[in-house]
């Protein structure tokens, strides 16, 4: 595998974090996307508060946001849905296009349901506040205040369900008879301190939770969205998206400094201050840990197929079977670098893991095989963030000297 330089901008403070927009529009995925780079935007967020929207394509930088009074602290696109034409294909479009759609078709029964922008991103800051701004025109429009406490933690909730839309003129129907929408219950989770909310894309509170016992360090959507899991000194509870209710409570006595969800809803996993890792098995009411580790475990992400589940905490990326019975009794597979590893990332829907090391290593590889690695880079500041584009051709890092990298992955 290569890495190549696709493009290069620079923040004016640390990368605190970066995320690529969805795909927008139609997607065939049975066709070649030569114009793909074209139709997504990678925002940045700076430590010092500006946001930067960039096009994919060449780096050009689209918007710059005035993010958050001293300081952003976390951004998060508003998801793509998928839609089936009843045959067995799948594309995908915006999650905000399709409900603009819907929005338009509904209207005029509800005077008060408006199209929601093309594209929506959230951000979260030191000013207590969730900002939602349309990233098509660059314009801020709405704002959540939850306090004093920072937001430091935000992320998006879809539910997918088959549904005939109703209420559609005859000239709408023609239009959309071939294809079986999947509408969308969207949300936004933001934690503050102690205080966690879910938010509506217009900013207004869907559900206010009790506070946690404790500061909420991570949150995580299962990926069927049917609860979120909420973690803070002491433990995690699982909240019900939809009856807002307590589902299970997990006891840990110590720090949480990551959460995720394997993609099969199976495994919660959380990389802890101890130093160790934890995993739950939530249908089985099981669990499992896995200590060890040279450091705090701050980074984890899961394979695709859930199999694989990569962690920091050392000199070494750390990766275990989840396959079957789970990594209890495996020996994991450990991926060297010279320092410690300060950021990683799976791809969406193929097997590279990236990792990246506080001297500015960048590693590539391929965990199923026997020789794993792929490919090595040599950055010139540690990263603090990795994100794959929605194609997994491109990766973005964030680096800690306020430079955004765009590398082009190619065998």
């Amino acid at each position: 595998m290569n890495l190549t330089k696709h493009w290069v901008a620079q923040l004016d403070d640390y990368v605190i974090d970066l995320a690529w927009s969805p795909v927008a529009g139609v997607v065939d995925p049975g066709s070649q996307i030569s114009d793909f780079k074209s139709q997504i935007s990678l925002a940045t967020a700076s430590a010092a508060g500006p946001v930067s929207i960039f096009s994919g394509a060449d780096g050009a930088r689209q918007h710059e946001l005035p993010g958050h009074e001293n300081g952003t602290n976390a951004l998060a696109w508003m998801p793509g849905l998928k839609r089936s034409d009843g045959r067995g294909q799948i594309s995908e479009v915006s999650a905000a296009s399709l409900l603009t759609s819907l929005s338009s078709v509904a209207s005029a029964k509800e005077d008060n349901l408006r199209p929601l922008p093309s594209s929506v991103l959230a951000t979260g800051g030191q000013d207590g506040a969730v900002k939602f701004w349309d990233a098509t025109s660059g314009q801020h429009t709405a704002t959540a205040s939850l306090g004093k406490a920072w937001v430091e933690h935000l992320a998006w909730r879809t539910i997918q369900k088959k549904s005939e839309a109703r209420d559609q003129t005859s000239a709408e129907k023609a239009k959309t008879s071939d294809l079986r929408p999947l509408t969308s219950d969207l949300c936004v989770a933001a934690s503050a301190g102690r205080d966690f909310v879910l938010l509506n894309p217009d900013a207004s509170v869907r559900h206010a939770f009790k506070p946690a016992p404790k500061t909420i360090t991570a949150l995580a959507w299962q990926p069927s969205g049917g609860c979120v899991a909420v973690a803070y000194f002491g433990g995690v509870c699982l909240w019900d998206a939809d009856d807002f209710i307590a589902q299970k409570e997990f006891p840990y006595a110590n720090g949480i400094h990551a959460l995720v969800w394997s993609p099969d809803n199976r495994w919660l996993v959380s990389g802890n201050q101890d130093p160790s890792v934890h995993l739950w098995l939530p249908e089985q009411d099981q669990e499992f840990h896995m200590s060890g580790y040279e450091g705090k475990v701050k980074h984890l992400a899961f394979e695709h197929t859930s199999r694989w589940l990569a962690t920091s905490g050392g000199s070494d990326a750390c990766i275990w079977d989840c396959s079957g019975a789970g990594p209890d009794g495996r020996t994991p597979l450990m991926l060297p670098h010279d320092a410690p590893v300060c950021a990683l990332a799976f791809q969406h829907n193929h097997g590279l893991l990236a990792t990246a090391s506080q001297d500015g290593g960048l590693v590539l590889w391929s965990p199923e095989r026997k020789q794993p690695l792929r490919a090595t880079v040599r950055m010139p500041t540690a990263a603090t963030k990795l994100a794959w584009s929605p194609d997994d051709q491109f990766l973005a890092v964030g680096a800690e000297n306020g430079s955004v990298f765009v590398l082009k992955c190619e065998a």
